[in-house]
């Protein structure tokens, strides 16, 4: 054992992945411990109908900020690991591109408010959230880092904005203020972090983004389905939040967003898997298949293995750790709590499944599974929030998360093997007790 340590301590590939997954892995924690805590402070100084407004106006605007994403992401990350040389045409395109569709999502939500209950408040604080997704567009030298495995820089850039973030949130609540000075907190945090991807990215290179109309259709061509997949995720992460305040009131939004902090903290590590390790799997599948097996079904047994324990644990003590953490007054909170927690074993599978559906080329299946996934999602929620209230919304997101990370798969013989991945890594620890036991008595029979 000491002696495959060691060997791997020398292989500098592994040691650079390990690197940037633990700085990923620090941030993450300490975004995960800061932020819960604030988050939770946030929600107990609000109560449950002021925090379900804000969250109302988080997620309505959630829908619609996907089509600022453009699908980018994991696009332009895939096209600077296979070609560097055109960092700026690629890096410069994909920010003006962004940019765009941010303020295409500012009229679209000027549009889509008037067809909303909202009074006047809750739509100043819709357009104040939506304005943080202008300097998103600085996301694009995130892409970078990714591509070169650099992800100091990108913790270093959102541990700034961590920290400006939680000290004007706690000023606001030590000086009791209204709900509104909350939703500008959202505006800050997305200003902070481009001015600390910015600054981060002038110390590695100078500032030479270019437009390039032909590389920015080759971008869309390939990420056009990314967009509707974002759009479709957001839907089911997002829309039962919706339904409930049109459906239940403003404070079931609140309950129900209780028990949402608590999963969204643990899938919080879900994307330092689907993207820390993304070029290794870029790299693997073009030049060995069957690594790139292996490395996707050590991913996905992670996310089980690791992830559902801790799902039964909360699901077991749903009702203490809502009484303790946000008080009696979220004591409604624990049913919706013991099963929503599940949905973050899916949430990680997902994550890791569209790194395969990405390296695969099969955006335009991910795109039909995630589509298919969201409308079951508004289905279920049409009847179930009648009759169970917000424990109906999260039977529906728990089915919704698994068919699309998961039972989706089946569909098609060209995911098949992504649904074998999954399953081989379901059932890696009962293979690894058989073998174990097979080697065994192999052993006592030589005997």
């Amino acid at each position: 054992m000491l002696t495959k340590l060691k060997s791997l301590q020398n292989h500098s590939g592994f040691m650079r992945y390990f690197k940037n997954t633990s700085w990923l892995l620090g941030e993450k924690i300490l975004r995960m411990v800061v932020g819960l805590f604030v988050g939770i402070w946030v929600a107990r100084y609000l109560g449950p109908e002021q925090f379900g407004l804000f969250s109302y106006a988080q997620s309505f605007v959630g829908l619609f900020a996907a089509i600022a994403t453009l699908g980018l992401d994991g696009i332009v990350i895939r096209e600077l690991v296979k070609d560097e040389s055109r960092r700026d045409e690629l890096i410069g395109t994909a920010f003006w591109l962004k940019l765009m569709g941010a303020f295409a999502v500012l009229l679209i939500l000027a549009i889509a408010v008037n067809f909303t209950s909202n009074d006047h408040t809750t739509n100043i604080i819709v357009f104040i959230v939506a304005g943080a997704t202008v300097f998103q567009a600085f996301n694009v030298v995130d892409f970078y880092f990714q591509s070169k495995v650099l992800a100091k820089y990108i913790v270093y850039a959102n541990v700034i904005s961590l920290f400006f973030s939680s000290v004007v949130k706690i000023a606001l609540i030590l000086s009791v203020a209204p709900l509104v000075a909350f939703a500008c907190v959202v505006l800050f945090d997305s200003f902070v972090l481009a001015c600390g991807f910015v600054y981060f990215y002038i110390k590695n290179h100078q500032i030479d983004w270019k437009f390039n109309k032909a590389i920015a259709i080759d971008l869309l061509r390939d990420s056009w389905p990314l967009i509707v997949i974002t759009i479709s995720a957001m839907i089911y992460n997002r829309i039962d939040q919706i339904m409930i305040k049109e459906m239940i009131s403003s404070e079931g939004v609140g309950l129900y967003s209780a028990s949402y902090t608590i999963y969204n903290a643990l899938v919080a590590f879900s994307p330092i898997f689907a993207y820390s390790f993304q070029t290794a799997l870029i790299n693997s599948h073009k030049y060995d298949i069957e690594r790139f097996e292996k490395r996707m079904v050590a991913l996905y047994a992670f996310a089980i293995w690791i992830i559902l324990p801790i799902s039964l644990f909360v699901s077991f003590y749903s009702q203490e750790i809502i009484n303790i953490v946000f008080g009696l007054k979220y004591d409604g909170a624990k049913e919706a709590l013991k099963l929503y927690i599940y949905c973050a074993v899916f949430a990680f599978i997902g994550g890791i499944s569209s790194r395969w559906f990405i390296i695969n080329n099969y955006q335009r299946l991910m795109t039909f599974y995630l589509i298919i996934s969201a409308f079951l999602n508004i289905i279920l929620n049409l009847y179930l929030i009648p009759i169970y209230g917000i424990w109906g919304a999260s039977l529906a997101s728990l089915i919704s998360f698994s068919v699309a990370s998961t039972f989706s798969n089946l569909i098609s013989i060209k995911t098949y093997k992504n649904f074998e991945l999954q399953f081989f890594a379901f059932a890696y620890p009962l293979v690894f007790i058989y073998n174990a036991f097979k080697n065994k008595l192999e052993k006592g029979g030589e005997r």
